[in-house]
């Protein structure tokens, strides 16, 4: 009779560590799973970053249209209502940019930083050290801090 209380006992056991074993699997199958919700959020979310920098980059030479329009507008023109309409589009829309993270690259008058500019020509400039930047060629942007288009620049020698 021993012997078959022992052969019970282990019978016990086997199912609570069976239950134990599955509730553990469940558990890791539920942190598995907690993981790739996040892998795919952060995935689904890069992909989305990467279409909005398509995106606004697209948007950024119609924005330059914009300000080439202004540079060139004639000073019998600037009083003119239809012009003045022009302009505040463009200020509208660099403010929805603006409200999209496109912000502007400082250039003029800084040190040279390849990390932002890209240099298209050196000039002499008397009074100025070299690496300045002398002329801004082409506004740069940086969108939520990441570079989106580098400002194409010319800087003394």
């Amino acid at each position: 009779m021993s012997e078959h209380k022992s052969e019970h006992k282990a019978t016990k056991e086997e199912p609570k560590l069976s239950v134990e074993e599955c509730l553990n699997g469940w558990k890791r199958c539920l942190a598995d799973f907690e993981n790739y919700k996040k892998s795919e959020a952060e995935r689904l979310g890069m992909g989305t970053q990467f279409v909005k920098e398509d995106i606004l980059f697209e948007f950024l030479r119609v924005y330059d249209n914009f300000a080439r329009i202004k540079e060139h507008l004639p000073p019998d023109l600037q009083k003119n209502e239809w012009a003045k309409g022009v302009l505040m589009v463009k200020s509208q829309f660099k403010e929805a940019l603006k409200q999209q993270g496109l912000e502007e690259i400082k250039a003029k008058g800084e040190k040279f930083n390849p990390e932002f500019h890209e240099a298209v020509e050196e000039v002499v400039v008397e009074g100025k050290e070299p690496s300045i930047i002398a002329q801004v060629v082409q506004k740069g942007y940086k969108l939520n801090g990441r570079v989106l288009r580098p400002a194409k620049v010319k800087v003394s020698k």
